[in-house]
């Protein structure tokens, strides 16, 4: 869970940097700067980075994406060092839920194999 207010700070305060240091540009494209949407990747990042056991600091932001299907279904695409981790921990299949509220953005994330 995160507060939407410290996204919005972050954009504000950084601009481009912040959204390219923390979402894809799909993810930016989709969220065309809607900051609940934004926040809600952003806790799906953290949900995933802890599934994998580890943590952000050792996968980059930007290897883990939320994009959505033709209905809005979101969806985990991991990259690069997220995207190996899993492999070698066996996790295959992933389920995501986003939600927000005026003010705080939440993200389930469960990761199978």
């Amino acid at each position: 869970m995160i507060e939407i207010a410290r996204i919005e700070r972050g954009i504000a305060r950084h601009g481009e940097r912040f959204l390219q240091r923390f979402f894809t540009e799909q993810e930016q494209v989709f969220c065309n700067g809607r900051a609940a949407s934004l926040a809600a990747r952003f806790a799906s990042k953290e949900a995933v980075g802890k599934a994998l056991g580890t943590g952000i600091g050792d996968i980059r932001w930007v290897d883990v994406e939320v994009v959505c299907d033709a209905r809005g279904k979101p969806e985990l695409v991991l990259h690069d060092a997220a995207q190996e981790m899993a492999q070698a921990r066996g996790l295959t299949q992933w389920a995501i839920s986003l939600s927000h509220t005026e003010t705080h953005a939440i993200a389930f994330v469960v990761a199978m194999g």
